[in-house]
């Protein structure tokens, strides 16, 4: 089979898409996939195993510039490349009005067809029209997980059944930074999921007590200027202030270290897919919905948070809880 995948964005939403890759493949092993995404996630599915092509599609940029003949060019190359193939199945697991248009516009073979979300699940975005422009709407159950809502989507279209722990199929290199590092992912695109820089502060003088190094990310101008507040109070000597970077350097850099703790955002999510110890921190309770569960495998990734922020202690604690239950788990930093 000739498979088409289209999930544009955002960051977080393409990472728990991963493992329907990994899923088709059980299934249909010799099936070629193909995914349609926004051009700045491109770096990370180039790191996935199990896809043939990425098609860059620019739309949040494109609506910027529509009326300027370097758009138009650049949508008619887009259209012309994905209309190369005739796919056998077309999956939206976007479910929005225009990841449905891109989904149409894509060719299918005479027994092929378009599948689309019938229904919004619960937290998620999702458009009437999606439902209208597919040849197939799909139906799932509203309160469900979003790892599983393209896992069961996409055995629902194809005619298989989920089995197992998600398998995102990231690559990177196994080298490890010098000495013991864990990743603080502090930043997120939206402000009330940010967790109060005293309270990062804080847990890095823990880690620092520990003989651990910090890495602190940054992915924005404000993002810089809290990396730079936070290795001054934790201490200089002791951080180590990562450059921004395209999604393919930072699935290598954070595949490097030993661990993160992270707000919920697409780098954090990163960490899960890489299978590191993780801590996710929540300010409200929708870690059901996006954050690591032990029913996906992950007894090494752990959310903490719910109705408010948690506390420096709770999460060190969830830290220690997840640091030991990790495979070949030895007690101290390494």
């Amino acid at each position: 089979m000739r498979i088409l995948i289209v999930k544009l964005s955002s960051l977080g939403d393409v990472v728990h898409a991963l493992p329907v890759v990994h899923d088709i493949l059980g299934a249909q092993p010799r099936a070629r996939i193909d995914w349609v995404v926004e051009p700045a996630f491109e770096p990370l599915l180039r790191r996935a195993d199990g896809l043939e092509r990425t098609l860059g599609c620019a739309l949040r940029r494109w609506r910027g510039a529509w009326w300027t003949r370097a758009t138009r060019a650049e949508w008619r190359a887009f259209r012309s490349e994905l209309q190369r193939e005739r796919y056998d199945a077309v999956l939206d697991l976007q479910g929005l009005t225009k990841s449905a248009l891109v989904a149409r516009m894509a060719r299918v073979t005479s027994t092929g067809f378009r599948y689309g979300l019938a229904n919004r699940t619960e937290g998620a975005g999702w458009e009437p029209p999606a439902r209208w422009l597919c040849d197939r709407a799909l139906h799932i159950a509203p309160h469900t997980h979003a790892l599983d809502v393209s896992r069961r989507f996409a055995a629902q279209a194809l005619g298989y059944e989920v089995s197992g722990s998600p398998v995102f199929g990231l690559r990177t290199d196994a080298r490890h930074e010098s000495g013991a590092t864990v990743a603080f992912v502090h930043g997120t695109s939206r402000d009330d999921k940010l967790w109060p820089e005293v309270d990062w502060v804080a847990l890095g003088r823990c880690f620092v007590a520990q003989g651990w190094r910090i890495a602190l990310p940054q992915g924005s101008d404000a993002e810089g200027a809290r990396v730079r507040r936070l290795a001054t109070a934790i201490g200089d000597a002791h951080c180590e202030p990562w450059p921004k970077m395209d999604l393919g350097a930072l699935v290598d850099r954070m595949g490097r270290a030993q661990g993160v703790i992270g707000v919920d955002s697409g780098p954090s999510h990163i960490a899960v897919a890489l299978g590191l110890p993780h801590v996710q921190i929540y300010n409200f309770p929708t870690a059901w919905r996006t954050g690591p569960q032990t029913g996906h495998g992950h007894r090494h990734q752990v959310s903490v948070g719910g109705d408010a922020a948690p506390s420096v202690d709770v999460v060190w604690s969830a830290w220690q809880q997840a640091w030991m239950a990790r495979p070949n788990a030895q007690g101290e930093p390494s």
